[in-house]
């Protein structure tokens, strides 16, 4: 995941933001509790929102206390303070850095020679954490190894769009398929992670269009057009607003009994914004 997945600030309620904050500064303070301090630098709005959707099949009430925030003890920040049942922010920061591990491993697949020695001297640190997160949730590590695998193949052959968002889409339909509280439920989550998964893809390959050129670095939108960035924005909207349109459709059969404003708010609006703004586009009409 790769920081896509965010609110529209702009249209949430105080109550609401400082909720949201307060779920990103405990999965903050998870992270450097299971996986130490460093960690916390791989923190992003996605895995936030993962956190927000498991927390939110249940029906406790939330509990939040204010602390000295752990990284800048000057300031004070909200912490969830009873997020432990279900253990939603543990598996949100053992799938963050087994994630973050393997994005590490493509940088270095890809980058330079100074960015590749620099990737190189974080492997040890990250592949501890990696392997520590994998043995409580082995589940994450099969799906993260089945992606880079996928994605590696795909890479290699110069794959269509539509087959390089797969393992990133596979590997969300099956993380988030994990989270489905009845059997029943399994296809619906499964739907709305593999198409969320392909629009992460998505959005990052459009985002990263000049620089892959500049790299000659494969990207499958260039790929298929063989235009820069500012061409291929349109075409690429197209693709985008299918997969928030496919994707809204499993979300709203999903029950939520808490955090309902604040998912809607990054569903149904957070997600055609960052678009917007990542692609340069202005959009008439919010997505509803």
């Amino acid at each position: 995941m790769f920081g896509y997945v965010c609110v529209n600030k702009a249209e949430m309620k105080i109550k609401d933001y400082e909720t949201y904050k307060a779920v990103y500064c405990s999965l903050c303070k998870r992270l450097g509790r299971d996986y130490r301090f460093f960690s916390r630098f791989l923190l992003n709005y996605d895995l936030t929102f993962f956190a927000l959707l498991s927390m939110s099949k249940s029906e406790d009430k939330l509990c939040i206390k204010r602390k000295r925030c752990c990284c800048n003890p000057l300031k004070a920040c909200n912490y969830v303070s009873n997020a432990e049942s279900g253990d939603s922010l543990g598996k949100a920061s053992a799938l963050l850095v087994i994630m973050a591990y393997y994005k590490l491993i493509d940088n270095i697949d890809d980058g330079g020679f100074f960015s590749k020695t620099g990737y190189t001297l974080l492997r040890p640190y990250f592949s501890h954490i990696k392997k520590k997160a994998g043995k409580k949730y082995p589940e994450y590590l099969r799906a993260c190894e089945k992606m880079y695998e996928m994605q590696c193949k795909a890479q290699e052959k110069r794959a269509c769009i539509d087959e390089s968002a797969e393992p990133t889409a596979k590997l969300l339909e099956t993380v988030f398929s994990l989270e489905a509280p009845e059997e029943k439920l399994k296809p619906v989550y499964a739907q709305f992670g593999y198409h969320l998964g392909k629009w992460i893809y998505l959005m990052d390959a459009a985002a990263d269009i000049d620089e892959d050129i500049k790299r000659k670095s494969f990207n499958p939108i260039y790929e298929k057009l063989k235009l820069p960035k500012s061409e291929s924005m349109q075409y690429a909207n197209e693709l985008l607003s299918q997969s928030v349109y496919l994707l809204t459709s499993a979300y709203n059969l999903i029950d939520k009994y808490k955090f309902k404003d604040i998912l809607d708010n990054i569903v149904l609006l957070g997600l055609p914004k960052k678009q917007d703004e990542v692609l340069c586009l202005e959009r008439k009409n919010n997505y509803e």
